[in-house]
């Protein structure tokens, strides 16, 4: 196993007992970037390898500074880096170099990482496909020829072909979860206000998104959440628990799963997807976890429309400012101009109406909770498509009314506010990965890690 394939957990071991220095770490993920970025385009404004290789030799000198210590990391290009050039995948922002670095950055660089560069995004953030206007596309990590999934696509197939031990992502509308399953590796959404995020941005009403890890295995993705996790002052929401929750041993645990036995009746779901999830969950009995069906009593299109109205409510309103200028309307993707639009079309008492209608959705999880531990179904209602496509018109001849439609199937989990987990359900015949999401009960991360470790 070669230093870019060992678990980050291993890795850091190994540099901590000697066995690798800071130094020929960070000349295995260059090396590796260099052969295998030009095809696939995860990582983006990688910083120059001299800067980088005399970071790495400081690491060297010094005694460890943190859990991270000598490890090059990437940041998902949505979030702020001190001296880093932060895009958004906007040309309104192609030259934009923050002069601080968000919360969970900081808190990253605390802990001794060395930031080499950022991973590609859609144009803030918008669809689960990873194309902009500045970089590109980013490609699929198992067939270049299809989409990598978004928007923390450049994060999924950077760590699933080696170029990052592991990464940061963010998640509204599956972008943890989404990319993770198109490529083979785990994705985790933690419970709303695990990973706060402070800005003047609204620190109350906007909770539809997180920031979140995303690796190869649920002891890493627990290593990185124990950075990223924990309260802080300026985000009044924040959970209480500091990272240490999250330093533990992720051994797998058996639990009773609720398998959402009518999902591909709820849900336009392309022939092949659930098979592969009911042969995931064998994995998960086969380790002892119980697993029974569950049929949803919930309506999903109204979950979906109060998806809308929230994100909307946040991103659509957020984007205003650029839609306002001529000279940065012009420059907005289409999906942007119409979050825009249609967030100026809402009215309070339709916002009032979508919380209450998550409320709702809470309220009927906690009693499935007092049956099973968790629910799991699909991660995705289609398979990678080819990567010129920028989001499906069809779904088993069903028309997708929006950009985003064709990923109904996360906001059960994004509306939850519940902790959620892709684990990788392997390959079809046509070599396309798949995931399954499950979904934990309130606040129980750890837990659901240890759940997620059964299928492994």
């Amino acid at each position: 196993m070669t230093i870019c394939d060992m678990p980050a957990t291993e890795l850091l071991r190994a540099m901590r007992e000697g066995k690798f220095s800071a130094q020929s770490v960070m000349a295995a993920f260059l090396d590796r970037i260099e052969k295998r970025n030009p095809t696939h385009n995860a990582i983006i404004s990688l910083r120059p390898r001299d800067e980088l290789m005399a970071e790495a030799r400081a690491a060297d000198a010094t005694a460890p500074v943190g859990k991270l210590h000598g490890l090059p990391m990437a940041i998902k290009d949505l979030a702020m880096t001190k001296g880093l050039r932060t895009t958004y995948g906007s040309p309104i922002f192609a030259q934009n170099v923050p002069q601080e670095d968000d919360l969970f950055v900081a808190r990253i660089r605390a802990a001794g990482a060395i930031l080499i560069g950022k991973t590609n995004t859609p144009e803030f953030g918008l669809g689960s496909q990873t194309y902009n206007s500045l970089f590109g596309t980013t490609r699929n990590a198992l067939n270049p020829k299809l989409i990598a999934g978004g928007s923390s696509g450049g994060a999924a197939v950077a760590v699933a072909l080696g170029m990052l031990p592991m990464a940061d992502g963010s998640d509204m509308g599956g972008s943890l979860r989404n990319p993770a399953a198109f490529n083979g590796v785990y994705g985790f959404r933690p419970s709303q206000g695990r990973v706060p995020c402070i800005s003047d941005a609204d620190q109350y009403f906007s909770q539809l998104s997180t920031d979140g890890p995303i690796a190869r295995n649920v002891q890493d993705l627990a290593l990185l959440a124990s950075v990223q996790a924990g309260p802080h002052d300026q985000a009044p929401l924040s959970l209480p628990e500091s990272g240490d929750l999250f330093d533990v041993p992720i051994t797998a645990t058996p639990a009773r799963i609720g398998w959402i036995a009518n999902i591909d009746k709820l849900l336009p779901i392309e022939p092949g997807i659930t098979s592969l999830c009911q042969s995931t969950l064998a994995k998960f009995a086969a380790k002892g976890c119980t697993v029974e069906s569950l049929e949803l009593e919930f309506d999903l299109e109204a979950l979906w429309q109060a998806f809308k109205v929230l994100r909307q409510t946040s991103s659509g309103t957020g984007l205003g400012v650029y839609y306002d200028k001529p000279e940065t309307r012009r420059l907005l993707k289409p999906e942007a101009v119409w979050e825009v639009e249609q967030s100026r079309k809402l009215t309070a008492r339709q916002i009032y109406e979508a919380s209450i209608l998550r409320t709702s959705w809470l309220h009927y999880l906690l009693k499935c909770f007092a049956r099973f531990d968790c629910l799991a179904l699909p991660t995705a209602q289609v398979f990678a498509f080819p990567a010129e496509i920028h989001w499906p018109k069809e779904i088993n001849a069903i028309q997708m009314d929006s950009y985003h439609r064709w990923m109904q199937i996360v906001t059960p989990g994004t509306m939850s506010g519940c902790p959620v987990i892709n684990v990788p359900a392997g390959l079809d015949e046509q070599g396309r990965a798949m995931g399954m999401q499950i979904i934990g009960k309130p606040k129980a991360d750890v837990e659901l890690l240890r759940i997620a470790a059964c299928g492994a």
